[in-house]
């Protein structure tokens, strides 16, 4: 899959395309609707498949310090993008600049001119332009003087986790803030992953026998809620049964929120410096104070153990 940052990226001799727009943060199962659907009428056409997307979030640009937070970085989006059979990544720079532009400058600068667009198909919320004053219905109307055609795709609905609402990144990103990542997953098609590098901590889970890889993650990263949860810890290509804690550590008075990965009876790692990736499964309890160090032992054995069952169930349902 090809990766362009820009418009000046795109081959000189590019040319026709489908091509579908949006922030696709998290590439959830809503965005995988309709990037799946990019993907299949490129084939039926016989051309390539591109996905723009946006690099910083619109948001943070048009209403600077609201950037929300992100459900995966760019370069996780571009792997999801690539297992559905995407054929070019475009990330464009959103400026103040860019952000002026208006809807009908945006499809002759983007669409018309770079990518040749043949097919867009978009989400029946799609918005673009100066102000978002451009929609489906407006990209429509151009498609007509500019020789492309247009696809809305509707979006399915979720399960009990959201309520009966449409997939959006909004709402799994309100799950995981609740500490739903069950919920959070359920509308993302895999469990939410928090990444970074494994830095040094105050290093006490070593001296209680169960060392944690701290891991310092990326900006603007969505944190699911203070607690502990069950999930996988994912470093070297090697996904690790994990105990992960997520808060201020309470018990020695701390003050940052961290996220910290207990692999599971493994022994020995030495990940300090690695990029590692955490993986969500399921919430187990929240984060506590208790009355002595003796009685915090206790609940992590509990919890390594919970999580363990937990893991291994997930296991053998797929």
């Amino acid at each position: 899959m090809q990766r362009w940052r820009g418009l000046e990226d795109i081959p000189q001799d590019w040319g026709r395309s489908v091509v579908t727009i949006g922030s696709y943060d998290g590439v959830h199962r809503g965005h995988q609707l309709i990037i799946g659907r990019a993907v299949e009428r490129a084939r039926e056409l016989g051309v390539p498949s591109v996905v723009v997307t946006f690099d910083p979030h619109p948001s943070e640009v048009v209403r600077p310090g609201s950037h929300p937070p992100l459900l995966a970085p760019h370069h996780r989006r571009a792997e999801l993008m690539a297992a559905l059979g995407v054929d070019a990544v475009l990330i464009l720079p959103f400026t103040t600049e860019f952000s002026q532009l208006s809807p009908a400058d945006f499809i002759v600068k983007v669409l018309v001119d770079k990518l040749h667009a043949l097919a867009v198909i978009e989400g029946p919320n799609f918005r673009f332009g100066h102000r978002a004053a451009g929609n489906v219905g407006f990209l429509t109307e151009l498609g007509g003087t500019y020789d492309y055609t247009v696809e809305v795709i509707d979006l399915y609905v979720t399960g009990d986790a959201g309520g009966g609402q449409p997939f959006s990144s909004t709402l799994t990103r309100r799950l995981i803030a609740e500490g739903e990542v069950a919920g959070a997953a359920e509308i993302l098609g895999r469990p939410h992953r928090v990444e970074g590098i494994v830095v040094r901590g105050a290093q006490r889970g070593r001296a209680l026998g169960f060392p944690t890889a701290n891991v310092e993650t990326l900006p603007h990263t969505a944190i699911p809620a203070d607690g502990v949860y069950a999930g996988w810890l994912e470093a070297d290509g090697e996904s690790m049964p994990a105990a992960i804690s997520v808060g201020t550590n309470p018990q020695f008075g701390g003050t940052e929120r961290t996220v910290e990965a207990y692999a599971i009876d493994r022994v020995g790692l030495d990940l300090y410096g690695l990029h590692v990736a955490v993986d969500f499964l399921a919430y187990v309890r929240g984060m506590l104070k208790f009355d002595t160090v003796d009685d915090l032992l206790v609940a992590m054995a509990g919890d390594v153990k919970r999580c363990a069952e937990l893991i291994a169930a997930h296991d053998r349902d797929r």
